[in-house]
C-alpha cells in the first residue's frame, strides 16, 4: 500500500524528471533543465515557498504533488495551489493521486489560517478534470491569465 511523505532533497531528480514528463504529457512543453532543477531545489530547500510530497511504495516513489501558498485578503486565509502533479505511468488508476490529495487536504484542513485548496489545468485534460471533480473540487469561475517574465515556454505543435 503505497504511503505519503515530505519530499527531501534526496528526491529532487525524481521531482524535477515528474515534472518534465507531465509538461510534455499534459501541455507538450520541453521544460528548460537550467531553470527546472535549481527551481526544484529552491523550494525543497525553503518550505515557505511551498512544499513537495512523494507516494512512494517499498521506497519507491510512485508519484508527487507539490503546493504553494497565496494569500487572500477577501478570505483573510491562505489558499493551497497545487502547482505540480505527476504519477508513474504503471501506478495511475491505483489512487495514488488521490492518497497524495487526500494528504494535502487533511493537512489544510488542520492548519489555521487555510481557507481552501486551488488549482489550475490545461483546458483539454478531461481525465484529471474528472479525477479533481471527484474529490470533491468544483470550477471556481475564474481563468488563469499571465505575463511570463522569463520567455515563452517550448511549445510542440499538437
Amino acid at each position: 500500500m503505497p504511503t505519503v511523505r515530505a519530499a527531501a532533497l534526496s528526491d529532487l531528480e525524481f521531482i524535477v524528471d515528474s515534472n518534465a514528463r507531465i509538461a510534455e504529457e499534459t501541455e507538450h512543453r520541453v521544460l528548460d533543465r537550467a531553470l527546472l532543477v535549481p527551481g526544484v531545489r529552491t523550494l525543497l530547500s525553503d518550505p515557505g515557498k511551498g512544499r513537495y510530497f512523494i507516494a512512494e511504495e517499498s521506497g519507491r516513489p510512485l508519484g508527487q504533488l507539490m503546493y504553494t501558498t497565496e494569500w487572500s485578503d477577501w478570505r483573510n486565509g491562505d489558499f493551497w495551489w497545487i502547482q505540480s502533479v505527476y504519477v508513474r505511468l504503471e501506478a495511475r488508476r491505483r489512487g495514488v493521486f488521490s492518497l497524495l490529495y487526500r494528504h494535502l487536504e487533511r493537512l489544510a484542513v488542520a492548519t489555521a489560517g487555510v481557507c481552501g485548496i486551488r488549482l489550475y489545468m490545461e483546458l483539454h485534460n478531461k481525465t484529471a478534470l474528472a479525477t479533481y471533480t471527484r474529490l470533491g473540487m468544483i470550477d471556481s469561475g475564474y481563468q488563469v491569465l499571465e505575463v511570463d517574465f522569463r520567455g515563452p515556454v517550448d511549445r510542440h505543435e499538437k
